[in-house]
């Protein structure tokens, strides 16, 4: 079983690729919705969170209020430093469970980690091994992503922003095993998406 670690920055057209990878057969793991989902209640993740950052992080319910635990975190290294000391190991934790159970249903050729921080973290690299051993970048130019951005309802000093708190085009190539250059339709996208399926099929 091939694990491929699929990154790229925000307006990129990551979550894109992983809907073509998926329609071509790969067993695609969410990594962000891991990571919503560790903090909910009775996550993995939860307890810590509260524990480090105190109550003011919860809702009106007593869950924890992502938004506000984003609020804390923004510009701010040494707060967001504390979350990912908690969150990630339980993050790693969860996804190690689910390529266990991949590989044991057998019926997985490749599985595609969808994950927005694999060149500024440790997510994914477990120590059971199961982590993965490819790493797949889309990239596309600042002038093509701030558009995409803006559409979802960003501003542009936001959008901006987010893309400066993220690491590099040049940081996450240096990882990279290969590159998808976003700049074009979506059928173009489609076609790179296949072109690398190819090579990561063939092992």
């Amino acid at each position: 079983m091939l694990v491929v670690g699929l990154t790229g920055g925000i307006g990129a057209g990551k979550s894109t690729a992983a809907a073509r990878f998926a329609e071509l057969g790969a067993a695609v793991i969410d990594v962000d919705a891991i990571g919503r989902e560790v903090l909910a209640p009775g996550g993995r993740a939860e307890q810590g969170v509260v524990d480090v950052f105190g109550p003011g992080v919860l809702d009106g319910r007593g869950r924890i209020d992502r938004a506000r635990v984003a609020a804390e975190v923004f510009g701010r290294p040494d707060r967001l430093a504390a979350l990912e000391a908690v969150s990630h190991p339980a993050i790693n934790a969860e996804l190690d469970s689910r390529l266990q159970e991949l590989a044991d249903g057998g019926e997985a050729g490749v599985v595609v980690l969808d994950m927005a921080v694999l060149a500024e973290s440790r997510l994914g690299q477990l120590e059971s091994g199961r982590g993965y051993t490819r790493v797949v970048v889309v990239e596309a130019p600042v002038e093509v992503r701030l558009p995409r951005l803006v559409e979802r309802g960003l501003t542009e000093e936001q959008a901006r922003a987010r893309m400066a708190s993220q690491a590099t085009d040049a940081q996450r190539r240096a990882l990279a095993d290969h590159v998808i250059v976003n700049d074009g339709s979506p059928d173009e996208l489609g076609a790179a998406v296949g072109r690398v399926w190819a090579e990561l099929a063939r092992g």
